[in-house]
């Protein structure tokens, strides 16, 4: 189960590396427009949100990496990141749209779970 908590919690770091470049460098190219549903006016208004969200994004990533980093040591780290992602994704899921659910909130409460049942 510990391998499994491990490979949950580098998908989830890995996701929000990705996300954060979403944001803050392709939030107003066609390709963040597409992955955000966004229209060129919109982007481009809210470019400099976007990049301040992206920022959050890469700060729950490395906390992430970090929590891995330190190995068992780590527990409450990743706990910690793993619970913000978790209540983040349930707050965008709740305000924005219901694919954050699954995109974040899921794979957080998975990796807690897995993280828990390593123990």
């Amino acid at each position: 189960m510990a391998l499994v908590a491990t490979a949950i919690v580098a998908l989830l770091a890995v996701l929000h590396v990705y996300i954060l470049v979403l944001e803050m460098f392709l939030w107003d190219t066609p390709k963040g427009r597409k992955a955000f549903n966004l229209t060129p006016e919109f982007s481009a208004a809210s470019k400099a949100l976007a990049a301040n969200q992206g920022l959050y994004n890469g700060f729950l990533a490395a906390g992430l990496f970090w929590g891995l980093w330190l190995g068992a040591e780590g527990f409450g780290v990743k706990v910690f990141f793993l619970a913000c992602i978790l209540v983040a994704g349930l707050y965008g899921a709740a305000t924005a749209t219901r694919k954050i659910l699954f995109i974040q909130a899921v794979p957080a409460a998975l990796g807690l779970a897995a993280l828990f049942l390593s123990r």
